[in-house]
């Protein structure tokens, strides 16, 4: 992934940008889940270095979960 993951300041930037495949998309975002980006003393937000401030984990998971149609299934975007 050669995307420069900066310029997303929110997990919605990344969920709702148009020339990014889903792939790609939850790649990303799955990225900036794991605990090892955890904030210290504040476990529900997640640090990743290539972002400017901290995002919330449930904001993490709400993006990769609206890649996924009403059926649970991902869509084609």
């Amino acid at each position: 992934m050669s995307q420069p993951f900066s310029r997303y300041l929110h997990p919605f930037d990344v969920a709702h940008h148009p020339s990014l495949e889903p792939e790609v998309k939850r790649a990303i975002l799955a990225s900036w889940a794991p605990d090892r980006h955890a904030v210290e003393n504040h476990s529900a937000m997640r640090q990743p270095p290539e972002l400017k401030g901290p995002v919330s984990v449930d904001d993490v998971f709400a993006a990769l979960r609206s890649l996924d149609g009403a059926d649970g299934q991902p869509t084609l975007q």
